[in-house]
């Protein structure tokens, strides 16, 4: 694209290039109108003479600098005169060459192809620049939908030791809290609703049950049918384990008749809560799920499985941890699967 007041000088340089097949030539005599046509024209070579009327070749130069269409279309400037002191403020301003018009067919031809193909090696670089970059953000977003997905499964805790390369994830914890909790007569219940319904419902109910547990700080370990196992005090452990599951719990059966009064149902639901030591840990390669074993577990689903409706039924380990900050009522003795005879209580509620 040529840029001059000259309707001779564009005539001329067109003549120059008139046999070249692979150069398309454009001329603007007007250079009020010259932003417009390289737009359109979208050259890959700009020639532009250095004094026109009413125009400053330096601030054409620069004008040209700014807008996103020529900023790096190379600019080769024509002048009637060569000074050292012009040239300098022209590649200053952005130019990427001078000539003295009119300039020699030859050179002119080379100077435009040199520029031409250095300016379609540099789109080219930043095409693969920008898919680069893309490339990059793609593969960004994925890592963060991979860890997302590992956070809903995994504390965060355990996703951070995924992430440095740690292989086998194995913890003991001195003293622990786990929670189980059942749905009574869902067996039955299930059996009188469509698929939709029920999924939807225990959606609701668990749902419930996930925000009391991010309320309190307390991990989802996982749901098992209609059942529902949580921990408090690891992976990070605390001391105040048994008070933040007590308190979960309580809210629990508070969330759980909220649903049901909102489905006009009248299922309850049974907890269960013991505290000791656990071992937690990942298995699996594929399908990652992060899990707890010992002791304390199958008393927790012990104190679940031999609860009341409605209620929340806990250890007598689990009761001398919250022992003057929650209300019991003593249940006494009873037989225990596995263990015989123990003393049990249920939670009331805070002091």
């Amino acid at each position: 694209m040529l840029i001059d007041d000259q309707k001779l000088i564009g005539t001329a340089v067109q003549k120059m290039l008139a046999d070249q097949d692979d150069i398309d030539f454009r001329f603007c005599q007007k250079p009020d109108e010259a932003e417009a046509i390289a737009a359109a024209f979208r050259p890959t070579v700009i020639l532009q003479d250095l004094v026109m009327p009413g125009v400053d070749g330096l601030d054409m130069v620069r004008n040209f600098r700014t807008i996103d269409g020529t900023r790096q279309v190379p600019i080769i400037v024509l002048s009637a005169q060569e000074e050292a002191v012009v040239k300098a403020q022209l590649f200053e301003a952005g130019a990427n060459d001078y000539l003295v018009k009119l300039p020699d067919r030859i050179e002119l031809i080379a100077r435009i192809r040199v520029h031409s193909d250095a300016f379609r090696r540099l789109l080219e670089r930043n095409a693969a620049f920008a898919a680069l970059e893309q490339s990059l953000a793609d593969l960004k977003r994925e890592q963060e939908k991979s860890e997302r997905l590992l956070l809903n499964i995994l504390p965060a805790k355990i996703v951070e030791k995924l992430k440095d390369g740690q292989g086998t994830i194995a913890e003991s914890f001195a003293s622990a809290s786990v929670l189980f909790a059942d749905l009574c007569g869902f067996t039955e219940f299930s059996q009188t609703v469509d698929p939709q319904n029920l999924v939807s419902m225990l959606d609701e109910i668990f749902s419930t049950f996930d925000h009391l547990a991010a309320a309190h700080g307390i991990e989802k370990i996982k749901t098992i049918g209609d059942a529902y196992m949580a921990v408090a005090g690891l992976p990070v452990p605390r001391d105040d384990h048994a008070e933040a599951m007590a308190a979960m719990a309580l809210g629990m059966l508070e969330g759980f008749r909220g649903v049901m009064k909102g489905r006009g149902l009248s299922m309850q639901v049974r907890i269960g809560i013991h505290s000791g030591p656990v071992v937690a840990g990942v298995i699996g390669r594929h399908k990652f799920i992060y899990d707890l074993w010992g002791d304390t577990v199958n008393m927790a689903s012990r104190m679940e499985s031999h609860g009341e409706p409605s209620r929340v039924h806990i250890s007598q380990a689990t009761r001398d941890l919250l022992q003057g900050k929650f209300r019991f009522a003593d249940r006494g003795p009873i037989q225990v699967k596995g263990k015989g005879m123990m003393h049990t209580s249920f939670l009331l509620g805070r002091e």
